[in-house]
């Protein structure tokens, strides 16, 4: 199946036709800027305890079908969500939780990715106003405070890893230009879930908010399923959108009612 993306995806106004009150759909959900308000920092968001009722309430209606797939650390995606243990990709697909609880993890050039995180963090001392932010596997280099020095820190940042293109590679997102494995991407682990019970058979529905999420939107529809935007209309896979994180919050909540009736 051939994925075109679209210059505008179609605003969800209301029901979603053919989700809401169909089970068979496995849920595939970004944190930052999807379920989670983006912040500053990434430490300055913090677990809410009425968004995690809610997604322990669409495990139930969707029989566990439910995975998170973030570009945080497994650890940090649970500190986000402390309720439950969710299936779950960390650091775009770096490392995966299973249903059963085991963690596959790719290989990582550690010495490699030392020798970026020195660079990076010899360029951050002359700009206070950037962020460094190791993950153990990968790195973001976050400018959502200096916003005018994007380009200056895609070239430092492409400088630094081109010494290492054969493992490294460069990740652009919102604010933030992150580097990791190669081999490593959304889309990716959302085809390894799909091939473990619960979400095998189903229909994949994927949540994002950037351009990190544009390989998983593209696994989504793929395999027949959808894809749904959150923010502002760009060019996108996804054919659906909302426009802000508690849109869509309000509609995982009709989701999650309706469906429950079914």
């Amino acid at each position: 199946m051939t994925v075109v993306a679209t210059a505008g995806p179609r605003r969800i106004d209301g029901r979603m036709r053919g989700i809401q009150g169909d089970k068979n759909w496995a849920l595939f959900l970004d944190l930052d800027g999807t379920l989670f308000e983006l912040a500053p920092t990434p430490d300055e968001v913090l677990p809410d305890p009425r968004l995690s009722a809610l997604l322990k309430e669409l495990v139930a209606v969707f029989d566990g079908a439910v995975a998170i797939v973030s570009g945080r650390a497994l650890s940090d995606i649970d500190r986000l969500l402390p309720l439950h243990e969710f299936p779950a990709a960390g650091l775009h697909g770096l490392e995966r939780r299973q249903v059963s609880g085991a963690v596959e993890e790719l290989q990582v050039d550690l010495e490699a990715l030392s020798a970026v995180r020195d660079h990076l963090h010899s360029f951050t001392q002359s700009h206070p106003d950037l962020l460094l932010e190791d993950k153990g596997k990968a790195l973001g280099m976050h400018y959502r405070q200096a916003p005018h020095l994007a380009q200056e820190v895609l070239d430092v940042t492409k400088k630094a890893v081109a010494p290492y293109s054969k493992t490294l590679g460069l990740q652009p997102g919102k604010m933030v230009v992150e580097v990791k494995p190669h081999g490593a991407n959304k889309g990716s682990a959302i085809a390894a879930f799909m091939e473990e019970p619960p979400f095998s058979g189903r229909r994949p529905l994927m949540a994002g908010d950037d351009i990190t999420d544009e390989d998983a939107f593209a696994l989504a529809r793929s395999f027949g399923g959808s894809a749904i935007r959150i923010g502002q209309p760009s060019r996108t896979l996804a054919h659906e959108r909302l426009d802000t994180v508690q849109d869509f919050r309000k509609w995982l909540q009709v989701l999650a009612a309706e469906t429950s009736l079914t």
